[in-house]
């Protein structure tokens, strides 16, 4: 199984050329990955790589051929956060200007969750500021033994506010609390343990983990994840009575769906299932 991953793996057919600052691979299965390339800014949130990765996720977000996303990056960082340079030669320097810049993430972030596939972090190198709340907005993440993890704006004056948001609904309040109040970088097996990785594994390992839990969820109905993937986000921000009566609702549509209807259909015969497009 492996091998065969692999071989899909090089196989897969490119989308964008190497001179692209985010990178677009598919492969037949329906697996879409997109690689941040700019590793002399460490993969950093320029507007640029912003615009391009929401770009791509746009384009992602109507494409019923993709079933899931892998996000990685090319370089010894995931990604770096936010461009200083490029955030300070803003002009005007204001309010305005800064909150834009804010809010265009937040955007990315927003697209990220609300896309009806799932989105996992493969995670190789550092991931710090907003490169650290990429990997708390991506659905899952698995990292190397080699990445680490940090919140490090209070170091230099500018608390990882909007990072925070995604770190908080990823890890309890205090381990959030502690990476925002210290700044300070934390290692693979210390993130998986705080919930904000789902797995960490040796670096030579990564690629190949990432492709064989991405290929496991392509089999399930695209359909039904969608569905799925927007309840969960729905209800985590609701009351236990409010969830329970909104996911009531949820599961009684999903089960007049005609991927239900085939799921369980295939269950009872002892058959593998066939998901058919509807759209």
């Amino acid at each position: 199984a492996e091998y065969m991953g692999e071989i899909m793996w090089r196989c897969a057919r490119r989308l964008s050329s190497a001179a692209q600052i985010v990178e677009r691979t598919v492969q037949p299965n329906g697996v879409t990955t997109l690689t941040l390339n700019c590793p002399k800014t460490r993969n950093s949130l320029s507007n640029h790589m912003m615009a391009s990765l929401q770009q791509h996720l746009d384009q992602i977000k109507n494409d019923n051929t993709t079933a899931v996303v892998i996000l990685n990056a090319i370089g010894a960082a995931f990604c770096s956060g936010h461009n200083l340079k490029e955030v300070t030669a803003i002009q005007p320097q204001n309010e305005k200007h800064y909150l834009d810049l804010f809010l265009k993430c937040s955007q990315l972030m927003m697209t990220i969750q609300k896309l009806p596939q799932p989105v996992i972090a493969s995670v190789g190198g550092i991931a710090t500021a907003a490169g650290c709340q990429l990997v708390a907005t991506c659905d899952l993440a698995i990292a190397s033994t080699t990445a680490k993890f940090a919140t490090p704006g209070v170091n230099i004056g500018l608390f990882c506010s909007t990072p925070s948001v995604a770190l908080s609904r990823n890890v309890g309040r205090k381990a959030a609390l502690e990476m925002l109040f210290t700044g300070e970088m934390i290692d693979s097996e210390h993130a998986k343990q705080i919930g904000l990785v789902n797995r960490v594994v040796p670096p030579a390992d990564l690629q190949a983990e990432t492709l064989a839990l991405a290929n496991k969820i392509a089999t399930k109905s695209s359909a039904i994840l969608g569905v799925g993937k927007s309840a969960f986000y729905r209800q985590i921000e609701m009351t236990s009575e409010q969830a329970y009566l909104e996911m009531s609702g949820v599961m009684a549509k999903n089960l007049l769906h005609p991927h239900s209807n085939e799921g369980i259909s295939a269950f009872l015969e002892k058959r593998v299932p066939v998901w058919v497009d509807e759209s």
